[in-house]
């Protein structure tokens, strides 16, 4: 795996992990963009609190 490819995999884990920290909404086209993305990385975890 590439350098660029792990950078993409953690931005995207970082990104959802605010979305669901903060219970974010996200539109169908960006929905779509991180399912995509979680498939490409699937050694990638996504690991967040939930804020106060």
């Amino acid at each position: 795996m590439s350098l660029s490819h792990e950078v993409h995999c953690q931005h995207a884990a970082e990104w959802t992990a605010t979305k669901l920290r903060w219970d974010l909404a996200a539109d169908p086209a960006e929905q779509d963009a991180l399912l995509q993305l979680a498939a490409a990385c699937p050694g990638t975890t996504v690991t967040y609190e939930a804020a106060p």
